[in-house]
């Protein structure tokens, strides 16, 4: 049976969790993921995870999760040459999906403002922690960053406990999710259109999202949120 996104060739730029998970989803419905880092410096999470010998090995749990039916290859995006065997990819490529700090790209000479002169069709992702307008554009953020600055952690534990990290990086994997959705979501568009575009991923809009009943809340003049433990539990709920 032939997957929904077969035939898709994915570029995959992306490092730690949010944009791996995004690539991942890609594919495993069938994508061509080609996941590509720097020799001089891959993905921090290889050598991370539960089995002390893989991540001697650079090949950690952590990263195996998210590294499943990927190609990979490394890549210089620093040098000339780098840059140029990268734009020849991206010139037969249908995705490219990066997770680096706001303008990273563009001072490489590799956004998609570059990249789509030769490939009109081509569908880009960036991921960033605050997008890529307003003051926080370039600031670096991961999963327990944007859980506080969405006012999540604020909200979990126990009254008098303080903020609390949800366990899992619950932020992390919904953005990589909401990810994926708009990058399937531009690839039906482009069936229409001939045309690719510039997708703008944030986490901390992602947050805010799976916050939504709370921020409707709010402007409706509900007093801010304060943990409450399991208070479903409480209540009979559950």
């Amino acid at each position: 049976m032939t997957s929904p996104l077969s035939g898709i060739k994915v570029l995959d730029l992306t490092h730690v969790l949010a944009g791996p998970f995004c690539t991942y989803m890609l594919a495993v419905h069938g994508a061509d993921v080609l996941k590509i880092e720097d020799p001089r410096r891959p993905d921090g999470v290889r050598g991370r995870g539960a089995d002390a010998h893989l991540n001697q090995a650079l090949m950690g749990t952590n990263y195996l999760t998210q590294g499943a039916n990927k190609r990979a290859m490394t890549l210089n995006l620093k040098t000339p040459e780098g840059q140029r065997v990268f734009r020849a990819l991206a010139r037969d490529a249908d995705i490219v999906v990066e997770n680096y700090r706001a303008n990273a790209m563009a001072e490489l000479g590799l956004d998609y403002e570059q990249l789509s002169k030769t490939n009109p069709k081509l569908i880009y992702c960036s991921m960033t922690g605050f997008g890529h307008g307003g003051p926080r554009s370039e600031v670096n953020a991961y999963d327990n960053t944007i859980q506080a600055a969405s006012g999540l952690m604020a909200m979990t534990g126990l009254a008098g406990s303080g903020p609390v990290k949800v366990g899992a990086s619950i932020i992390d994997y919904a953005a990589g999710l909401s990810a994926a959705f708009a990058v399937t979501l531009a690839v039906t568009q482009r069936q229409t259109t001939g045309l690719g575009c510039h997708i703008d991923c944030s986490m901390l809009d992602t947050a805010m999202t799976l916050m939504g009943t709370q921020v409707t809340a709010h402007y409706a003049g509900a007093p801010t949120p304060v943990p409450k433990g399991n208070n479903q539990s409480e209540s009979g709920l559950v």
